[in-house]
């Protein structure tokens, strides 16, 4: 077993290995031969007209310019790569190198109605081996509630994933219905494609957003602000700016007066797949773990088994699938708690001996009638933002 390496610790050993061989050919250029000196000429003469070059650029930023330049580059490139730790809070020596992550390409039928039945149950398989190590050992594996990989707490560490706050809250809910979103899962940013990236980069630029900083409501609000006049050139109506607030509310549940970065990317992510993707592909972004739940919140709904809900319904669950799982919920083992925590007016209390009679709304009958297809079009973006583990709500339901 200790002979064996797995694919990660793999790439750790040659990406050793380039690093002391890119060390040694740095220290030849700077000592070259006579021999290899004509041959090197015209590179270096690039080189150092690069030099000049950055030097000047120097010269007229000033002193502090280049280290803010540099930071700031950074900060956009982890946003681009989808990374959120800063390279600096890495111990190399006791961490395992943190993925290159791949953004998703769109497909060309991903516009078409995807083909997702109500009556056809989905089987819920997870992977057998740690997603990091490749290597299994039984129930020490903690599975995320959205896709299928596991991990190792120990690994999840290393991989600079599970801080001490976390760690408790992994092994606490990864086993129960609540669940735990793994680091691809509970990054909504890495649904963007490459262009998608590329328009919110620009938005963010040119509303002078820093990656990796709180934002307060006053900046938020300026945020909302600029972008509404960029996109339809007038002020942005007050009705507007009051959801706004509201939104700003729900991404920041403890009250700090401040939102998280992370909070605020991904509301801006889910947001922007809104704006730019048709709802059909939007649902083929689900995971059978989520159209599963999805599956479980209709049925509960559809009390009289007919294959449709009210509008009223429809909005229940939408609103349900946002509130977040309190502590003493952990317990619950109703299956609609996928959806949200149980109330009286919810439609899981019917199964604990309140009758249908006074749950369902009593115009049920002149509202408009939602059926299976038409209630996961109506939801899949409320689904998809309640991926991440945070408190946060990423995206606010209309009232």
């Amino acid at each position: 077993m200790g002979v064996l390496m797995s694919r990660r610790q793999t790439v750790e050993r040659v990406q050793k290995v380039s690093l002391a061989v890119s060390a040694f050919k740095d220290g030849l250029r700077e000592q070259p031969s006579t021999r290899r000196r004509a041959e090197a000429g015209t590179a270096r003469q690039g080189t150092l007209e690069q030099e000049v070059q950055e030097g000047e650029e120097e010269a007229v930023a000033g002193p502090s310019q280049p280290e803010e330049s540099s930071a700031g580059k950074a900060a956009w490139e982890r946003l681009r790569d989808g990374r959120g730790v800063e390279p600096e809070e890495f111990d190399r020596a006791n961490r395992f190198t943190p993925p290159a992550f791949i953004r998703p390409k769109r497909e060309l039928h991903d516009d078409e109605p995807p083909d997702i039945s109500l009556e056809q149950r989905e089987q819920i398989l997870n992977d057998e081996m740690c997603e990091i190590c490749e290597v299994w050992t039984a129930e020490s594996l903690f599975p995320c509630r959205i896709c299928h990989r596991v991990y190792h707490d120990g690994c999840l560490r290393r991989m600079g994933y599970l801080q001490k706050d976390s760690a408790v809250e992994v092994t606490e809910t990864a086993h129960t219905e609540t669940g735990w979103s793994c680091y691809y899962c509970d990054n909504l940013n890495l649904l963007l494609t490459e262009e998608e990236m590329y328009s919110l980069m620009e938005t963010l630029k040119n509303c002078k957003i820093i990656p990796g900083v709180c934002l307060t409501l006053d900046d938020f609000l300026h945020y909302k602000h600029q972008v509404h006049k960029q996109q339809f050139e007038r002020t942005m109506p007050e009705a507007q700016e009051e959801q706004a607030a509201l939104q700003f509310n729900a991404l920041d549940p403890d009250k700090k007066g401040h939102i998280e970065w992370q909070d605020f990317l991904s509301h801006e992510s889910i947001q922007l797949l809104q704006k730019i993707r048709p709802q059909n592909a939007l649902l083929r972004l689900l995971t059978p773990k989520e159209r599963e739940r999805a599956r479980t919140a209709f049925l509960a709904l559809d009390q009289d088994n007919d294959g449709f809900i009210g509008e009223a319904e429809c909005r229940q669950a939408r609103h349900s699938w946002f509130r977040k799982h309190q502590k003493e919920m952990l317990s619950c083992n109703v299956s609609i708690s996928h959806v949200g925590p149980i109330s009286e007016g919810s439609p899981a209390s019917s199964r604990n001996g309140k009758s249908p009679e006074k749950i369902l709304p009593a115009t049920k009958q002149e509202e408009t009638s939602i059926d299976w297809p038409g209630f996961l079009r109506e939801n899949v973006a409320y689904i998809l933002a309640a991926r991440p583990n945070s408190a946060a709500l990423h995206l606010q339901p209309l009232a």
